[in-house]
C-alpha cells in the first residue's frame, strides 16, 4: 500500500518514527531501524527492557530483577538515530500525528504502537487485589513478598487451619506461565526452603494449579500436556482441570461448589491489551487487541502500525497469533523493514509469522518442547529451554548472571534472592497486606 500524503514528511526532512513501548516488539522495531534514514524516538514509562519469560523466576526467588532487565538507554546507546524518552503515554492524536504523554506531545511521521497487555480478569477486575498477576518487575517482587511472607507467617501461626491456608498456593491458569509458576513454587517449598524452619515443614505446602479447560497447555500437543501433568504431579502439584474459578477473595478461591482456602493466589489465566485501541479509535477484539491489516498497519492509517500483544494478527490457522516473545520480535523486525523499504519507494509482502516452536519448563530437569512435528520432553527439552532463554537474554552480563545462578541452584538447591521487600506488616495480622492497584499494561 502506498504511503498516504498525510503520512509523508516534508521534502528534505528526516522522517520521525515514534515507537511506544520498549518490550520485545518495540525494541526489535527500534533496532531494525538502526540503518534507516529516520529519527527514532522510543517512549516508555519504564527505563528498562524486561525479559518477561523469566519473570516467574524472580517471583519464586530464583533470580533477581536485574538478571532479566536492562536499561533501554544502555541497549540503544550505540544507535545514533535513536532517542529514548521516559514518559507515560496517555493518548494518541492520529489527525495531528502526535503522541500525547505526561510530558507533552511528540510528533511523528510513522508511529509504531507496541504497548503490550495487562492482566485480564474476564470482567471480574475486583479479583485483581486478591489474585496477583505477573507482567512487570513490580508484580514479581510483590508475588515474591507474598509467597515468602506466607511461610514466615505460617511459622508463627498456632491455629492449624489458618496455618494450612497460609501454606496453600493457588495458581489460576494452565498455560505456560501458570505451569511454570506452579512448578517453581513447588520446588521452592520442597527444596529451596527445606530445613530452614523449625515449626513448619515447607515441604507440606499445597500447590494447586487450576485450569478451566479440559487439559493444561492447550496450544501444545496433547501428549506433551500429559507429560507436563506428570511432571507437575512428581513435584506434588495438585492439578484441577475443567474447574473454572467462580469467585476469588482475600481468603481463597471458589471452583463452583468447591472451596480452596489460600492466602496466596497467582493469576495466569488471561490478559487484556493496553488501551491503544481506544487511543486510536480503532476496531478491537474482545481482548482489546487492535485489528490490523496484513502489513500490521491500522486500517485507514497506513502510517500507524500496531504490533505485539496489542495487535490481533491472524496466523496460518486463522486464529490470532499468541502473545509470545517470538511473535512480537518478528513483528517488530517486519515493521522496521517495511518502513525502510517504503522510504526507498519499495514495498514488502504482508507479514508472515515463522513458527519457531514452543517450550515450557516444569521445575528441575523437566520441560517440554514442540518444534513442528518434533516433540521433546524431560531432560533434553530442559537443556534446550535453558540454552534458548540464556541466548535470548539481552546483554552478556545478564546471560552470565542467569547461567551462574541456575548452575548454583542446580548444584545446591538454594534460592539466592529470597528478599521480602515492600510493605511488610509489623505483626502477623490476618494476612499479607494487599494494597489495591489497578492492572497496568506491560510491554510487548
Amino acid at each position: 500500500m502506498p504511503t498516504s500524503a498525510k503520512a509523508r514528511p516534508k521534502p528534505g526532512a528526516v522522517p520521525k518514527v515514534v515507537i511506544i513501548g520498549a518490550g520485545f516488539a518495540g525494541l526489535s522495531a527500534a533496532r531494525g531501524l538502526a540503518r534507516a534514514p529516520v529519527d527514532v524516538t522510543i517512549v516508555d514509562r519504564q527505563n528498562h527492557h524486561l525479559f518477561q519469560p523469566l519473570l516467574y523466576q524472580v517471583a519464586t526467588a530464583a533470580l533477581s530483577p536485574a538478571d532479566i532487565a536492562a536499561p533501554i538507554r544502555t541497549i540503544l546507546r550505540d544507535q545514533a538515530n535513536a532517542t529514548v524518552i521516559l514518559a507515560e503515554v496517555t493518548g494518541i492524536d492520529p489527525k495531528a500525528h502526535e503522541v500525547v504523554t505526561t510530558d507533552g506531545r511528540i510528533p511523528y511521521d510513522r508511529l509504531i504502537v507496541a504497548t503490550g497487555a495487562r492482566h485480564g480478569y474476564f470482567g471480574r477486575d475486583e479479583w485483581a487485589v486478591h489474585a496477583a498477576g505477573l507482567k512487570r518487575i513490580e508484580d514479581a517482587t510483590e508475588l515474591r513478598r507474598r509467597i515468602l511472607l506466607a511461610f514466615e507467617r505460617a511459622e508463627a501461626e498456632t491455629d492449624p487451619v489458618r496455618r494450612r491456608a497460609l501454606l496453600t498456593f493457588v495458581v489460576i491458569g494452565g498455560g505456560p506461565t501458570g505451569v511454570e509458576m506452579a512448578g517453581a513454587i513447588a520446588e521452592l517449598a520442597r527444596t529451596g526452603l527445606a530445613r530452614e524452619f523449625r515449626r513448619i515443614d515447607p515441604r507440606s505446602a499445597r500447590v494447586v494449579l487450576v485450569e478451566a479447560a479440559d487439559r493444561l497447555l492447550a496450544s501444545f500437543d496433547p501428549a506433551l500436556s500429559e507429560a507436563a501433568l506428570s511432571a507437575l504431579a512428581g513435584l506434588g502439584v495438585e492439578v484441577r482441570v475443567n474447574h473454572p474459578v467462580t469467585d476469588c477473595d482475600q481468603r481463597g478461591v471458589s471452583l463452583g461448589g468447591y472451596r480452596i482456602d489460600a492466602e496466596t493466589v497467582v493469576w495466569a489465566a488471561g490478559v487484556m491489551a493496553s488501551p491503544a485501541g481506544r487511543w486510536l479509535a480503532a476496531a478491537t477484539d474482545k481482548a482489546g487487541r487492535v485489528l490490523v491489516r496484513p502489513d500490521l498497519s491500522l486500517p485507514g492509517r497506513p502510517e500507524v502500525f500496531v504490533i505485539g500483544d496489542t495487535a490481533n494478527v491472524a496466523g496460518p490457522d486463522g486464529r490470532p497469533l499468541p502473545g509470545t516473545a517470538p511473535v512480537a520480535k518478528q513483528q517488530g523486525r517486519y515493521v522496521a523493514a517495511l518502513v525502510g523499504a517504503r522510504l526507498r519507494g519499495r514495498d514488502v509482502p504482508p507479514f508472515r509469522y515463522r513458527d519457531l516452536g514452543m517450550m515450557a519448563t516444569i521445575g528441575r530437569k523437566q520441560a517440554i518442547a514442540q518444534f513442528g512435528r518434533i516433540r521433546l520432553k524431560g531432560g533434553v527439552a530442559w537443556v534446550l529451554w535453558s540454552a534458548a532463554h540464556i541466548y535470548f537474554l539481552i546483554g552478556f552480563r545478564n546471560r552470565l548472571a542467569v547461567a551462574l545462578n541456575w548452575a548454583w541452584s542446580y548444584a545446591t538447591y538454594a534460592r539466592g534472592t529470597r528478599l521480602i521487600t515492600g510493605a511488610v506488616a509489623q505483626s502477623a495480622g490476618p494476612g499479607p497486606e494487599r494494597p489495591h492497584r489497578p492492572p497496568v499494561p506491560s510491554k510487548s
